[in-house]
């Protein structure tokens, strides 16, 4: 470990607690709106760039590129403090905003959303870090109802926005609009953080490490996506990607091992309840990403509902999801037991997950309301009460990294969540299509609106066609909400810190990675 030292944490009244905080929300919006406002505008932004082929990689490559930098963030700003981590991720994300928004075609499309993924990682690891250096874990699980209504906030308005974009002054809008979001949370970051600098001599940066980390994640990735669809399982390019991500993984794990500042460290992995948390937020992860990523196109493509109230019809889930984080970060806060809240929200999960499978073409909509409402229970039950109890786990210095570790596999999930559900829905819509619709009707040419305005006799087989692609992976995936629940039950349930101690704070005999 290096011997950097912090300096002491500036005294924060109320009221700068209230203004810092609200910036830290403000940052976490601009990263969660953007995961969430382009999902009802995708199914015409690929049909107008004629890219319907590579709507896939649209959503993987922002979640490939803010995995593989989360790792770099959450090592970053232990060393050099989370001010200037944060300000350079805001400013590569606004970037990548405006090349999203100027794209002339899929390729340069993707190309932005890589850059906005790049800085997009670093967006929520920093500011759930900053929220641990000034508010004890104790204490920190009543604000954890706040955290979650950025989220439910976020996964409300931006379907709302994106619909009404869409349908409005154009889907380019989708980009432009966190232009001036990210402006005013850079502006609330240089204004309201104050935060410990750090002093002492200048740490090394484990460049190694995340670039062989960089190359594992791609791999892994790249398998999930083209595997069975654009390459055979047994293909040359899927084996060797295969066996080059194992290469990779294991020259990881010599690497860090050596390393004097590992992006990664592997005595995390040491610790029962961060091996435990990060497991089971991976694959909740899947669920959730696998849900919220695709609803909203089978919503219009077989409700034939508008963008804007696919978005609408996603708030049972949000709510419930909002509502259930309060009631639990109070619970948590109030008797400092955490233990059995995300068991019981990881069978939630699951139970919303067969729900959903059911759904046929003449489901009525409440009742898709009622499902999704369930999903949204568990994710409240089972979302940021997994990071809580990681960032209890470790000192201070250390709650960037720790923090970053587990988001960073809980994105792997995400990743592999929209990979491989987007990857199986798209090979089975259009096998589907081509089985049953008219000579003539191709899938990666479709809107919503041009399914709405074909006749009924060519619309129904369509309909029906993202139906029966769609569902049955629900039901396949459920059984992964299942084993986050077993797994759950053997975390072992720590007291929660009720402060926040610093290493030029504790006797210089105590081991650092003794202290919690």
């Amino acid at each position: 470990m290096s011997t950097d030292t912090a300096a002491p944490a500036p005294t924060t009244s109320p009221r700068g607690l209230v203004f810092l905080f609200a910036g830290l929300m403000l940052t976490m919006l601009l990263a969660s709106l953007n995961q969430t406002v382009l999902n009802p505008a995708l199914p015409t932004i690929v049909g107008e760039l004629h890219g319907a082929d590579l709507m896939l990689w649209v959503i993987t490559v922002y979640i490939l590129a803010s995995t593989i930098m989360m790792p770099a963030y959450g090592k970053l700003c232990d060393l050099f403090g989370r001010k200037p981590l944060l300000l350079a991720a805001i400013g590569i994300f606004l970037i990548g905003s405006v090349v999203s928004a100027t794209a002339g075609d899929i390729t340069w499309l993707i190309v932005g959303r890589a850059i906005q993924g790049a800085g997009g990682g670093g967006l929520m690891i920093l500011s759930q870090a900053a929220i641990a250096d000034v508010i004890p874990a104790r204490e920190r699980g009543r604000y954890m109802g706040i955290m979650s209504g950025v989220f439910a906030l976020s996964s409300v308005a931006g379907p709302l926005l994106g619909g009404w974009f869409t349908e409005g002054p154009g889907w380019r809008w989708v980009f432009w609009i966190t232009v001036p979001l990210g402006l005013l949370a850079a502006t609330a970051a240089v204004v309201f953080l104050r935060l410990p600098a750090r002093t002492g001599p200048r740490p090394s940066i484990d460049i190694a490490g995340m670039a062989i980390l960089s190359v594992a994640t791609t791999g892994i990735v790249l398998i999930a996506t083209w595997g069975g669809t654009t390459y055979a399982w047994t293909s040359t390019t899927i084996v060797g990607l295969v066996v080059g991500s194992i290469a990779a993984a294991v020259l990881f794990v010599f690497v860090e091992s050596r390393a004097a500042e590992p992006v990664l460290p592997l005595h995390l992995f040491r610790d029962r309840n961060f091996d435990l948390l990060t497991v089971a937020g991976l694959l909740v992860s899947v669920a959730l990403f696998g849900v919220a990523g695709y609803m909203p196109t089978y919503l219009q493509m077989v409700t034939g509902v508008s963008a804007t109230v696919a978005g609408l019809l996603m708030l049972p889930m949000m709510g419930s999801l909002f509502l259930t984080s309060t009631l639990a970060g109070r619970l948590v806060t109030s008797t400092g037991r955490y233990k059995t809240i995300p068991i019981v929200g990881s069978v939630l999960i699951a139970t919303g997950l067969v729900l959903l499978s059911l759904l046929t073409v003449t489901t009525p909509t409440w009742v898709l309301c009622c499902f999704v409402a369930v999903i949204g229970v568990g994710l409240g039950m089972a979302g940021q009460i997994l990071v809580l109890v990681v960032q209890n786990s470790f000192p201070i210095e250390e709650v960037g990294t720790a923090t970053a570790g587990n988001n960073y596999f809980r994105q792997i999930g995400a990743t592999l969540g929209s990979a491989v559900v987007g990857s199986v829905f798209a090979s089975r819509v259009a096998t589907l299509i081509a089985e049953r619709a008219p000579a003539g009707v191709a899938a990666d040419s479709l809107t919503p609106e041009a399914v709405r305005q074909l006749p009924d006799a060519v619309r129904l087989p369509v309909v029906e066609a993202y139906n029966d692609a769609l569902t049955p992976i629900f039901l396949w995936i459920s059984p992964l909400a299942l084993v986050a629940m077993v797994l759950l039950c053997f975390v072992v349930e720590k007291p929660l810190a009720t402060t926040i101690e610093r290493r030029q704070d504790r006797p210089t005999t105590e081991p650092v990675a003794a202290v919690r």
